[in-house]
């Protein structure tokens, strides 16, 4: 993980602290928006990529494809032109194709799975610290795994989300 330093002044430091005490902490704080800065940009970023694009496709479709694409597309929260690429990359490139909603949903799953890993290394580093009585190691050793089982539980979430997301663009046969 790479690591962001800066300077600011003292007053400010302290009035994004008093913020940061009920929104878990500076880091939490800083590292969600941040996040929401970069998913604010999100759409800049495909305008400008799509400005390098050099080529263009045209496509004729029939009335009522047309409105089965404009309704499918709208179903998902995309422009029929957005859904388009999505599915011809989809299909090109084998990879998930994701919308807004999507990302943001993977990026809290993300931040989920990052609170539950500094829990793990806490234990982990508690156990490997303390000289525990047998009860006590018993419950510490029980609560490693129900994070272990938890960490398995959203990582299984990600995997149903992104085969489901493959699964979408994909031709049935």
């Amino acid at each position: 993980m790479d690591r962001l330093t800066l300077r600011v002044p003292s007053a400010l430091i302290r009035r994004f602290d008093a913020a940061a005490a009920s929104r878990g902490g500076r880091s939490r704080l800083l590292r969600r928006l941040m996040e929401e800065a970069a998913m604010a940009a999100l759409p800049e970023a495909v305008e400008t990529s799509s400005a390098r694009l050099s080529g263009k496709l045209g496509l004729r479709l029939s009335p009522a494809d047309l409105t089965v694409l404009e309704t499918e597309a709208a179903r998902v929260g995309m422009t029929r032109t957005q859904w388009t690429v999505a599915l011809i990359r989809a299909r090109l490139h084998h990879r998930p194709q994701l919308t807004r909603r999507d990302a943001l949903a993977l990026i809290e799953v993300q931040r989920e799975l990052r609170r539950i890993g500094v829990n793990v290394n806490q234990i982990a580093r508690a156990l490997n610290t303390a000289v525990m009585e047998g009860a006590v190691l018993d419950l510490e050793v029980a609560q490693l795994a129900a994070f272990s089982e938890e960490i398995r539980a959203h990582l299984v979430g990600v995997r149903d989300a992104f085969q489901g997301n493959l699964a979408y663009w994909s031709v049935e046969t």
